[in-house]
C-alpha cells in the first residue's frame, strides 16, 4: 500500500515528529539497560499493561490523524512490534524488581521486538523521503523524475504476459481558467484534480504529474479496452468536479485523454509517445473525450504541434 497522500508540509512535519519520537524512545531505552543493570527501581509506567501508550513515543504514536498514515501496513507494523517490545520490556522489570535472574531467553525476545520496531521505524522513514523528494510540490503526487523507472518495472511485467496500460490527461483550454479565475485558482483546480484521481483509482495505480496542466496514469494489469471504460468515467467524474472562485462562483473543467498500451517489444518512451498523439487527437475532435492510440497515429500529419 503507498503513502497516503500528504502534501510537503504535512510529510517534513511528520518526520521531524518521527525523528524526535525516535530519540525519546533511545532515551527511554537507555534509562531500562540502566534499570536492569544496576537493579533500581523500575518506573510503575514501564511495568503496566498500557507502557506502549504511555510512554513518549507511544503519545506521539497514537495521537489523532497523524497524516493519514495510521492505515500504512509499515506504520501498523510499527505500533504492533512497539506494543510488543513494552510487554517484554515491562516481563523484564517486573523480574529485576523481584530478584528474579533474566534469562537469555526474554531478553532476547526484548532485543528482537526492538530490532524489529526500530526496522518499521527506518522502512517509513526512507520510504517518507524518498517519496519527499519524488512529490510535485504543487498537487503532491509523483513529479517525472522516477516515472520512467516505473513504467519499465511494469514493462517487466508486460513481458512476462501481463497487460498495462497509461493514460495521458491533458485539462482542457486550462490557460482560460487563469486568464478569467487567476492563477490561484489555477493551481486549485491541478490541486483538486489531481487528489480526486488519487482517491478514486485502485492503489496499486500510479499517477505522476507529467508537466503543466499534464498527468501520466499507468494502470497496472490494466488492458486498454478496460481503460477506456476507466478512464471515461473518471473523465466524467472530473468534468462534473465544481470548482470555485472567490466572488465569480463554480466552474467546470473538463479534461482529454490519450491511451495506450505499454507494448512487450516497444519501448517505454515509445508507449509514451502514442499516449500523447492519442491525446492530441482527442483535443482535435473536440475535446472532453477519450482517445486510444492506433497505427494511423503515426503518419506525418496525424500529430503536428500542440492545443491549449
Amino acid at each position: 500500500m503507498p503513502l497516503p497522500h500528504m502534501s510537503d508540509e504535512q510529510m517534513r512535519t511528520t518526520l521531524k515528529e518521527l525523528e524526535q519520537a525516535l530519540y525519546n524512545h533511545d532515551q527511554w531505552t537507555e534509562t531500562l539497560y540502566g534499570t536492569l543493570i544496576c537493579r533500581l527501581a523500575p518506573d510503575e509506567r514501564d511495568a503496566s499493561q498500557n507502557a506502549h501508550r504511555t510512554c513518549r513515543f507511544g503519545q506521539w504514536y497514537y495521537k489523532s490523524g497523524i497524516a493519514g498514515l495510521e492505515r500504512h501496513p509499515g506504520f501498523v507494523e510499527i505500533g504492533i512490534e512497539h506494543e510488543r517490545m513494552h510487554q517484554y520490556a515491562a516481563s523484564l522489570l517486573r523480574a529485576s524488581a523481584d530478584g528474579v535472574p533474566i534469562s537469555v531467553k526474554d531478553f532476547e525476545r526484548f532485543l528482537t521486538a526492538l530490532k524489529r520496531m526500530r526496522l518499521e521505524i527506518v522502512t517509513v522513514q526512507r520510504e517518507m523521503e524518498g517519496a519527499l523528494f519524488n512529490l510535485d510540490p504543487l498537487t503532491g503526487v509523483n513529479n517525472r523524475i522516477e516515472m520512467l523507472t516505473k513504467l519499465r518495472e511494469q514493462h517487466e511485467f508486460v513481458r512476462r504476459d501481463h497487460s498495462c496500460s497509461i493514460a495521458m490527461i491533458d485539462l482542457d483550454q486550462f490557460k482560460s481558467v487563469n486568464d478569467s479565475y487567476g492563477h490561484l485558482a489555477g493551481d486549485k483546480v491541478l490541486i483538486d484534480f489531481a487528489h480526486y484521481i488519487v482517491n478514486h483509482l485502485r492503489p496499486y495505480d500510479k499517477i505522476f504529474r507529467y508537466g503543466g496542466e499534464e498527468f501520466l496514469l499507468c494502470l497496472a494489469d490494466t488492458p486498454v479496452e478496460t481503460a477506456h471504460v476507466i478512464m471515461d468515467r473518471l473523465r466524467e467524474e472530473l468534468a462534473s468536479l465544481p470548482h470555485e472562485a472567490q466572488g465569480k462562483g463554480d466552474f467546470f473543467v473538463t479534461v482529454s485523454v490519450g491511451l495506450a498500451a505499454l507494448d512487450a517489444h516497444k519501448s517505454v518512451e515509445v508507449a509514451i509517445d502514442r499516449a500523447d498523439k492519442a491525446l492530441y487527437v482527442a483535443k482535435t475532435r473536440g475535446r472532453n473525450r477519450v482517445v486510444c492510440w492506433d497505427p494511423s497515429m503515426d503518419e506525418p500529419a496525424a500529430h503536428i504541434g500542440g492545443l491549449p
